[in-house]
């Protein structure tokens, strides 16, 4: 199957719900608010900053608790980057489901303040 583009943020919109849904209370109170977007690939502007053309998910924003404090003017955000999630799943429904929830909780991390070794250490890398 190679799915079409809105095949396939349908299929990572619901996985990210389930993924959602499978959190605890308090946490997926607090994760229900940060919006998640989902692009193709990362933006230029991004790719100029240093994020890497193959990145598969980005944390923008302050971290949750500092919103109000943070001289950042971009509320916090997960981007998933759907066709790098597909590509680095070559084109396995299942893999891409797997990698959409794997992304999904790792940026979440960051959100919660988690830096890479935190993540790691928790198999979300």
């Amino acid at each position: 199957m190679n799915p079409d583009w809105e095949q396939l943020k349908k299929l990572a919109a619901t996985e990210v719900d389930m993924t959602l849904a499978e959190l605890p209370v308090r946490l997926r109170d607090c994760a229900a608010r940060l919006p998640v977007t989902f692009e193709r690939v990362p933006h230029a502007d991004f790719v100029a900053e240093g994020i890497e053309a193959d990145s598969l998910g980005l944390f923008t924003g302050p971290a949750f608790g500092e919103e109000e404090h943070a001289a950042s003017p971009v509320p916090p955000q997960i981007i998933l980057y759907l066709e790098n999630l597909w590509n680095y799943a070559e084109g396995d429904q299942e893999i891409y489901l797997d990698e959409v929830h794997t992304t999904y909780l790792h940026e979440l991390g960051h959100y919660l303040g988690l830096d890479e070794d935190d993540l790691t250490e928790r198999g979300l890398d």
